[in-house]
């Protein structure tokens, strides 16, 4: 099935990249993340911890904001990264006065996720509702890395 997941994430991406030019949503997309791996390594100190959150757009952010404004409090020496998948999220968003650095995700491949992740070199990973992201999270498994998730609803009819 990891194929299908594959074929999935190759196809939407190609979808995205072919309508670019004709929806601002999707040009917005693709521009946040043309350079994203020069950016981030421009922007993130090499060998510094962080607590990472990714929100797949605004309403997630909502969500989860609570919970990444407590840790502000509770840590204030600690580094915070927030990751959107959509530009909805983003464009709000890209300002947060209490994050140390706001990005796009990068799609979830298996290289993506592992050089994002060395990167960003994060202590924990927060995620808000629905975002699954196989690559990264599997990452993260192999590195040890503590993933929780916020507002997640399980229901036993649910796929």
């Amino acid at each position: 099935m990891l194929w299908l997941y594959n074929f999935g994430i190759f196809l939407y991406n190609l979808v995205v990249k072919s309508i670019a030019p004709y929806n601002s949503k999707a040009k917005l997309f693709n521009q946040g993340r043309k350079h994203i791996f020069s950016i981030l390594q421009e922007k993130i100190t090499k060998g510094q911890k962080h607590v990472w959150f990714h929100f797949a757009s605004l309403g997630e952010f909502e969500q989860g904001r609570p919970v990444l404004e407590k840790i502000r409090i509770l840590y204030p020496h600690k580094k915070i990264i927030i990751t959107f998948f959509s530009p909805s999220g983003y464009e709000v968003r890209k300002n947060y006065a209490l994050a140390d650095g706001i990005f796009y995700l990068p799609l979830d491949t298996a290289s993506n996720a592992r050089r994002f992740i060395e990167i960003v070199n994060p202590e924990i990973a927060i995620f808000t509702k629905y975002e699954f992201w196989h690559y990264y999270f599997k990452i993260l498994k192999e590195k040890n890395i503590p993933l929780f998730l916020v507002s997640g609803i399980f229901r036993p009819n649910q796929l």
